[in-house]
């Protein structure tokens, strides 16, 4: 807000000389003012100046309106004919009429001070209400809002293209085509997900890369559904077209063991040389049917990324990520993504979104599949600006692309350009359109191809018509010389910062202790506060008891442990990215690895205090999601081998709302895209009355999902096991995904402790062994986890010297060697059991049961709660009464 009371008017004047020598110069408000001012000043010509003001003040609508709604009258489909007119934007609209149009107006806001109105409308129509529909009117940014205008507006948001770059965006415009038109000769009724109808994508793609280039990317990381994945690959990343058709005729090789994945689900990475001599790297993340569940396995593996790449890191790496319509309307996962933008944990300085809208949803119209007059609405959540154009102008296209890179650029804030097209064919190559949308498919069906509509409009403008029929036989030649090709060599999986990674999964001893000197100097280090912090009081006895179980040999707790174990993987050199909901303070508040001082709520992370060099502590709370923030560490992970990043839920029940990205990507990337993955999810699980959203992490989902050593679960249950399993997870010399249960109340159970000479040498133990004395063990028990502490204690209590009890750490891969070893000591026993707090067909009943059985030889008794739709009860009062029994029936 401007304050005139105390300036002087000599002041005034000077800025306002200022303001017309060069307006930027000032701030937004000085702008306005003098704009404003200059306004006021401008002399009314007649007998009738308020007739004349209602004149001036009709225009300045019609400007502001035509930015806000010019989108409505734009002609950007390509079904559908062009609206001439728009109510909300016609003359009569605002009080003008055609007498109007020769009267002089200022424009002081426009790129000309003053015009006709004809000249003012003519302006505005040709900026907003051409090929390209932009909504912007909803920016708060004042400076991203200005410049956008001054860029659509001094240009009518359109580039005056060269020969050159005309013909580079007719090359692919018909390398688009003719590569659809050669597989669906040559491969006839093969599904590929043919781009026919949104081929202008290419040369939009095209233009992103030298765009990005142009403002210093070094890399491009994109993601897309199977819809023109195929022709993205071939003409964007470089993939030789004999690789794609030996893929179609199947007598490629993946270049991995595995099951691998169709060939429009694949990903591709390449070095690719741009015109102006750039060099970008590119690659194309791998992606399910799930069509948005790639969005922030992109964002993540950028970030990573960038983080690698520091200062710098926002400006060299791109995320661009390819929508269609209905999903990008209709799937959760796109608003979670679009959220996670601005956060910082989780920002990646703004995505490059293309929405190929071909007007379908498999079967599904626009009617059926959004209540949104855009597919592209959702994007105004974060005030994004949007470009719709219209898919058979492709410079318009480009030029839409361009401006938004180089918005993102500018604003570091995500962009959408909305392609809108059509879907030559059904969902795939075996599907027929025309029962459900036969009008439609009508239309569509006598269009000429997009690359045809352009050259005649370059042949009518002039250019050199020969230039198009040359290019066509070059294309069409390279396709049928590489149709009986060899494909090329399979990419290489393993390279880079995977290199030193082994591809093959062991169950060698990975030794993970510590020396004692070492604990204790992290110790010391992680507890020392800077001298003007001032913590809370109870977090501050907590740092300090922490201290003193190391320094004094107390017993060390839970959190404790954790705290070490990442100490010393920092220490090391190992860097640790931790994220999930309220995972600082940690949901019972247990962990408190970012502490915030009572005067100013500064935040401090002891644990950065350990980090030598260039290594990290990088903890983050998350949002409130789970899918879009666990396939974020996803992508990270696959960017960061050398690293150890963290998901946490707040809950283990939670997890299950992040299924697809744990389904698709974590337990089967590995076999279908040779991607492996290192990422560790913590997930609180233990019943304690809670009811059934806070017991259960659901094991026996990830047992089932678990193969071929795809995999780790693990269920540990002191604090130095855990120690030895997070180091374990980092020194190792594979990266598999590790799934830990994780305790609740045992975090505080005085019996869930270990000594520090536990944490100074050894590994850790898939089972561990009961102290019983095997010669007089009648009964084993096995379990994993919280119950055995329950069992412990009754043992105890009952003096039970028969009993031997036996956990089972990491369930799987399940160390069979280790458990027969174990319990073949038992010679006398007569009875084993399985002991567990979930339900018979939850929990590791069902996984387990098979491998005792042959273990033991007959089978094992099954102890725990009966069959159940829920994982638990809600009553803790009922809960109790369950638990009681199944201790009972354990000791029977």
């Amino acid at each position: 807000m401007i304050s005139l009371s105390n300036a002087s008017p000599q002041w005034i004047e000077e800025l306002h000389e200022l303001w017309k020598a060069s307006p930027e110069s000032l701030s937004t408000e000085w702008q306005s003012f003098f704009s404003g001012f200059e306004l006021g000043a401008t002399p009314v010509p007649g007998d009738q100046p308020p007739e004349q003001a209602l004149k001036l003040s009709a225009v300045q609508m019609l400007i502001h309106r035509h930015r806000d709604l010019g989108h409505l009258l734009a002609c950007t489909d390509p079904l559908s004919p062009c609206s001439l007119e728009h109510p909300f934007l016609e003359l009569k609209a605002f009080g003008l009429g055609q007498e109007d149009l020769d009267a002089v107006f200022p424009t002081p806001d426009l790129p000309f001070q003053s015009g006709t109105l004809r000249e003012i409308r003519e302006h505005l129509r040709d900026t907003y209400c051409r090929s390209i529909g932009v909504e912007f009117m909803h920016i708060q940014d004042q400076t991203a809002w200005q410049w956008l205008v001054e860029k659509m507006e001094t240009t009518r948001n359109r580039t005056v293209f060269t020969a050159d770059d005309r013909a580079r965006i007719l090359h692919r415009l018909q390398q688009a085509t003719l590569f659809e038109e050669f597989l669906h000769k040559k491969f006839p009724g093969q599904t590929r997900f043919s781009l026919e109808g949104g081929e202008t994508l290419i040369p939009m793609l095209d233009a992103a890369l030298a765009g990005a280039a142009s403002n210093g990317a070094t890399d491009i990381i994109l993601g897309m559904p199977h819809r023109g994945r195929l022709n993205v690959q071939a003409h964007i990343f470089g993939k030789p077209y004999g690789s794609i058709f030996a893929e179609f005729r199947e007598t490629s090789e993946p270049g991995f063991i595995g099951d691998g994945d169709v060939k429009y689900h694949s990903g591709y990475s390449s070095d690719v040389t741009l015109p102006s001599g750039a060099v970008l790297h590119l690659s194309l993340v791998a992606n399910p049917s799930h069509l948005e569940a790639v969005n922030p396995v992109v964002e993540g593996k950028c970030r990573a990324r960038q983080d690698r790449l520091g200062e710098n890191g926002t400006r060299s790496v791109l995320p661009v990520l390819i929508h269609g319509d209905a999903a990008f309307a209709g799937q959760g996962m796109v608003s979670e993504t679009l959220n996670m933008s601005n956060l910082e944990g989780y920002g990646t300085g703004g995505t490059l979104h293309i929405v190929v809208n071909n007007q379908i949803g498999f079967t599904t119209l626009p009617a059926d599949a959004r209540s949104s007059r855009y597919a592209t609405d959702v994007a105004k959540m974060l005030a994004a600006p949007i470009f719709h154009v219209h898919c058979e102008d492709p410079e318009a296209a480009v030029h839409s692309v361009r401006l938004a890179v180089d918005y993102r650029y500018r604003f570091a804030r995500d962009v959408v350009v909305e392609l809108i097209c059509y879907r030559r064919y059904g969902h795939n190559e075996g599907d027929e359109p025309y029962f459900t949308q036969p009008l439609m498919y009508g239309k569509i069906k006598n269009r000429p191809p997009i690359h045809q509509v352009y050259a005649d409009r370059m042949h009518y403008d002039g250019d050199v018509a020969e230039l198009a029929e040359k290019m066509r036989g070059d294309v069409s030649a390279l396709l049928e010389s590489s149709l009986d090709g060899d494909a090329a060599a399979p990419e290489t999986l393993f390279r880079g910062r995977w290199s030193s990674i082994s591809q093959e999964y062991s169950e060698a001893k990975t030794a993970t202790g510590v020396p004692h000197r070492d604990l204790v100097a992290l110790a010391r280090k992680i507890s020392r506060l800077p001298d003007s912090f001032v913590p809370h009081p109870k977090v501050a006895a907590l740092v300090n008891r922490r201290l003193d179980a190391v320094t004094a040999g107390k017993p060390i707790d839970w959190a404790n442990a954790e705290n070490l174990s990442f100490a010393s993987l920092l220490s090391e050199g190992t860097s640790i990215r931790l994220s999930g909901q309220d995972c600082r303070r940690g949901t019972f508040s247990q962990r408190h690895c970012v502490l915030f001082d009572m005067m100013t709520e500064e935040a401090y992370a002891p644990l950065a205090s350990a980090c030598p060099g260039t290594t990290r502590f990088r903890p983050y709370d998350s949002m409130l999601s789970e899918a879009a923030v666990l396939g974020f560490e996803y992508g990270y992970a696959l960017e960061a081998p050398e690293s150890l990043t963290i998901w946490e839920a707040q809950y283990g029940d939670f997890a299950n709302g992040a299924q697809v990205i744990i389904d698709q990507f974590i337990t089967s990337g590995e076999t279908k895209w040779g991607r492996a993955n290192g990422l560790l999810m913590l997930l609180p699980h233990g019943y304690e009355g809670q009811g059934a959203e806070h017991s259960s992490a659901r094991v026996e989902r990830f047992l089932q999902l678990c193969a071929r050593n795809n995999m780790s679960v693990a269920f540990p249950s002191t604090p130095a096991q855990y120690f030895h399993l997070l180091r374990r997870q980092a020194r190792q010399s594979f990266r598999k995904p590790l799934v830990v249960l994780t305790p609740k109340s045992l975090l505080r159970n005085p019996l869930c402790v270990s000594q520090l000479d536990e944490f100074t040498g050894g590994w850790f133990r898939e089972i561990l062994p009961s102290s019983a004395d095997p010669e007089v063990v009648g009964t084993v028990l096995l379990c994993t986890g919280k119950i055995f502490f329950e069992l412990s204690e009754r043992a105890d209590r009952e003096e039970r010297k028969d009993i031997a009890i036996v956990r089972i750490e990491q369930l799987y891969p399940l160390r069979c060697d280790l458990l027969r070893e174990e319990l073949k000591k038992y010679r006398n026993a007569r009875s084993f059991a399985w002991v567990q707090e979930e339900p018979r067909n939850m929990g590791v009943w069902t996984h387990v049961r098979p491998y005792l059985a042959d273990i033991i030889g007959t089978e094992p008794r099954y102890v725990g709660r009966q069959d159940d739709a829920c994982p638990a009860v809600g009553s803790n009062r009922q809960h109790k009464i369950e638990q009681e029994a199944l201790l009972a029936e354990a000791f029977a």
